[in-house]
């Protein structure tokens, strides 16, 4: 069976020695957060996660969501039960503002949280996660009454919300969407379409469902400049803000899926749907990238927690297993054979995991941070940089953190040999959790052009050289401490091959824009190993400073410095490898005609 704990010392090392989250005490939601108070917050975190969420996750997959004739949806066993526990717990509101109802903590510690939960049961996670996604919309872009009327009991976790986008005909590509909005006199609209893939879509764990529905006002523009954002409630709400009539819309079907089986993937119908205006008109798709972005970095959130739970899983296996004997000699002479764990090979796919997900944890949680700085900073020039920041970092962490999730569940699968194909191990629903990640809220690809084709030239190019200049000035003011040497100089290695990745572009895709596409995706993993080597760097900083000074966490800082040892000598020099496919340029992808595929 699988197994699955917490990780609450990584993560307690990120936010106190790495981040240092008590210097940030002067921004609303800070203040309180001490050592101690972070520790109980995230050990009782751990604690729902592992004793709600994760006992539910194989029977979960196993039973998933059914779908009645009149359109109701039942979610497994024991999931409203253990909603109800992370709702009455306080969690689906951990960062809203308490004028809504929620405890207004730093959204940092929001993202700490969440991988615990995704780590444990993904498909439950799903269901809050897309409420805080909508409530972060409303709160940017919904007007006081909106406000009053939704959020409240959003938060408390009575109404749940979704976010409706894709439609069968048309997928990234917004601007052809085709459902319609229609005026009804009343300051309402009439919505009519169809959207797909829509997570969360209908189920049985709340009284309501708040949809945001991205629609075209008849008449509007064409394309993405004639799309609005509308709250569409599954039923609507009464002057007393009770529940009142059914609203014209429902669950058509629910998708027969790769994985996440537990959360309800539905084709909504909206049929004359009652429907109201959130932000202004024509300004739908800029209202639903505050969810989307939120959603990104919910998702890379996910790549990263599947690898922790498949490692976990996997690394108990190696320890256990008995097949053949060590290279350099019998480890347990008293046994048939050794466990796997002393083969190299065997070492080389946890080795790169653990290097992996200890450094996306603190890419993670850094750009959470910076989120907490753009929103709650009363400098203005510490907001934009944060802001900046945060802009790029979402398609990284998104992608690279997602294609290298799926890709370790695989791994860690792979150290089960034969039993890691067998269901009842568990190792199959990582693997088929973990591929979803990878396609939704924007197709990985799409994100490795985002990065290229908006996120390099946004600006001035200011957020990336403000990066590039922060990386660079940690190695050279720590260019003199011997104990870190290693770590900077593989860092400033895979720093120049950015640098030099990202003048090529410059010089290249300009006049030759098939460029930048074809090197797009090695770019965004480039990027991804240098941005995972500087938090490597960071937490090896950290753990010397903290050793130097006697801390008594020897084995787990001395642990850290290993794993940071690794990712330089093992992965860090990949920066090579992807500088010299983005040079190869577009010439040999696109000279086959398109009928010769």
């Amino acid at each position: 069976m699988p197994v699955y704990k917490a990780p609450v010392n990584d993560t307690l090392f990120v936010l106190n020695d790495v981040l240092n989250l008590q210097n940030y005490g002067n921004l609303p939601g800070f203040a309180d957060l001490g050592p101690d108070m972070l520790e109980a917050i995230v050990s009782e975190a751990a604690k729902v996660a592992e004793e709600e969420f994760f006992p539910l996750n194989l029977s979960g997959d196993q039973e998933g969501c059914t779908r009645s004739d009149d359109g109701s949806v039942t979610v497994p066993a024991g999931f409203k039960e253990a909603y109800d526990a992370y709702c009455q717990g306080g969690w689906l509101g951990l960062a809203v503002p308490e004028e809504f109802g929620g405890q207004g903590l730093p959204y940092t510690l929001h993202a700490a949280v969440g991988e615990y939960m995704s780590s444990a049961n993904i498909s439950l996670t799903m269901y809050p996660g897309l409420t805080q996604g909508a409530i972060a919309a409303i709160l940017v872009h919904g007007s006081d009454a909106q406000k009053a009327k939704y959020l409240p009991k959003m938060v408390e976790g009575v109404w749940s919300g979704t976010m409706n986008l894709t439609e069968p005909h048309c997928g990234t590509d917004l601007g052809l969407l085709r459902t319609r909005a229609v005026p009804a006199g009343d300051g309402s609209y009439r919505i009519s379409g169809q959207k797909i893939f829509i997570s969360a879509g209908e189920h049985s764990m709340t009284e309501n469902i708040v949809h945001l529905v991205l629609a075209r006002i008849d008449g509007a523009p064409a394309g993405t400049k004639g799309i609005s954002l509308f709250i569409v409630p599954k039923f609507l709400v009464n002057e007393d803000g009770s529940s009142g009539a059914r609203n014209g819309v429902a669950c058509g079907a629910i998708e027969h899926k790769m994985g996440i089986h537990g959360n309800s993937t539905c084709v909504m119908n909206y049929d004359d749907a009652t429907g109201y205006l959130l932000g202004a008109e024509n300004k739908g798709l800029a209202a639903m990238f505050v969810m989307m972005n939120e959603a990104r970095l919910g998702v890379g959130l996910q790549g990263l927690s599947l690898g922790e739970t498949a490692y976990q899983n996997a690394a108990a296996y190696a320890r256990d297993r008995l097949q053949g004997r060590a290279l350099s000699g019998p480890k347990a002479p008293e046994k048939a054979a050794d466990p796997i764990i002393v083969h190299p090979d065997i070492r080389r796919t946890l080795m790169t995991i653990r290097a992996f997900t200890e450094a996306g944890r603190a890419f993670t949680l850094w750009t959470a941070l910076k989120s907490d700085i753009a929103h709650r900073s009363e400098d203005a020039a510490e907001r934009q940089t944060a802001d900046d920041l945060l802009s790029l970092a979402t398609p990284i962490l998104k992608g690279v953190l997602t294609d290298k999730g799926f890709d370790h569940a695989v791994a860690a699968q792979q150290v089960f040999g034969g039993h890691g194909y067998i269901e009842e191990h568990g190792m199959s629903q990582y693997v088929r959790d973990a591929r979803i990640t990878m396609i939704y809220e924007g197709a990985n690809g799409i994100q490795a052009l985002d990065l290229v084709g908006r996120k390099l030239a946004a600006n001035g190019g200011r957020a990336v050289m403000a990066l590039f200049k922060e990386i660079g000035d940690f190695c050279e003011e720590n260019r003199s401490d011997e104990t870190l040497t290693f770590y900077t100089k593989g860092l400033k290695k895979g720093l120049n091959d950015l640098q030099t990745s990202t003048m090529w572009f410059m010089q290249n895709a300009m006049a030759k824009p098939d460029n930048a596409g074809a090197g797009s995706t090695d770019y965004m993993h480039l990027f991804g190993l240098v941005v995972l080597g500087y938090m490597w760097a960071k937490m090896a900083k950290a753990a010397e400073d903290a050793l130097a000074a006697g801390d008594p966490r020897k084995e787990f800082l001395e642990a850290k410095l290993v794993t940071a040892r690794f990712y330089m000598e093992r992965i860090m020099p990949e920066t090579a490898l992807r500088k010299a496919r983005i040079e190869a340029g577009a010439d040999s992808l696109m000279a086959l005609p398109a009928d010769a595929f």
